[in-house]
């Protein structure tokens, strides 16, 4: 009875906490507008296929270049595509390289600094080392490079960009480790003899979520930069998928004359982009214990 009236307790209190943050981040503009931006990118994206006017690889030669109009409303590329269903279903990419890589870097680089704090010592040094090698390469490089040793692809893109921010987490994990594993439940999951992977994963690492769901709201609007970076150059997505970075690429031979086929996707990244660090920059405002009233 007293194990049940305990948790119900844990959870109402969750509950309350949970309340509170969204109250929090519904005060913030910002925030709100940059979550409403980030709703209908994600609308378009799941219905791309009823959204988009046409398939994003259907061509026709007749309507090469057309300029923004009431038939095409963000134009045509070089072999006559519709540049808004480019955009839509690029949507589609981006967001899920954004995410996934993220989610790799994540689940891999939380692990590694969970382990590297609660274990301390030479675990702790030779981790970290790793990681400090790491973070001493330029991110867009070292991406660029695990990128080009796996070739090009839309599932080297998220490994190379996922691995590439890794370190990121593994510091951030691993510095909320250290403030939590001397505190007094740790201490009784020890006691009643909880294995340590238990005690990181079932104890540490849910009281450290608030700093990685903001890294992580942060490292999405970074990888979708990274990954258009690569597509660009040709390491990421290869035609005909439409990926926002690969279309400015597509669009660079052509600025002078048609500028609009690299001006619309630049807009999508920059709207995203925006809409993310807005979420990141109000999450992190609602979740900082300081500025709780």
């Amino acid at each position: 009875m007293q194990t049940a009236t305990t948790a119900t307790t844990a959870t109402k209190k969750r509950r309350k906490e949970m309340g509170e943050v969204i109250h929090r981040i519904g005060r913030s503009p910002m925030a709100v507008a940059g979550l409403v931006i980030l709703a209908v990118i994600f609308f378009l994206a799941i219905f791309a296929d009823v959204i988009a006017p046409v398939h994003y690889a259907k061509q026709n030669l007749m309507h090469a270049f057309e300029p923004p109009s009431a038939q095409f409303w963000l134009g045509t590329d070089e072999f006559g595509r519709d540049i808004l269903s480019r955009i839509i279903y690029g949507a589609r990419i981006s967001l899920m390289v954004g995410f996934i890589s993220v989610g790799i870097a994540m689940c891999v680089g939380g692990v590694l600094g969970a382990v590297a704090g609660y274990y301390g010592g030479r675990t702790d040094n030779l981790i970290m080392r790793a990681m400090d090698i790491l973070l001493s390469i330029p991110s867009i490089l070292l991406a660029i490079a695990i990128a080009a040793s796996l070739g090009p692809g839309l599932f080297n893109l998220m490994i190379a960009v996922g691995i590439a921010a890794i370190p990121q987490y593994a510091r951030i994990v691993r510095g909320s480790v250290l403030s939590i594993r001397g505190q007094e439940f740790v201490e009784a999951a020890r006691a009643v003899g909880s294995s340590d992977a238990r005690i990181i994963f079932k104890h540490i690492l849910p009281n450290c979520m608030a700093p990685i769901i903001v890294q992580g709201t942060l490292g999405v609007a970074t990888a979708i930069l990274v990954a258009a970076g690569l597509s660009f150059i040709g390491l990421g997505t290869q035609p005909p998928i439409p990926e926002w970075g690969a279309m400015l690429s597509g669009g660079r031979s052509y600025i002078r004359d048609y500028p609009y086929m690299t001006l619309f996707p630049g807009i999508a990244i920059m709207l995203t982009i925006l809409a993310l660090n807005f979420v990141g920059d109000g999450l992190r405002d609602a979740l900082d214990p300081k500025l709780k009233r």
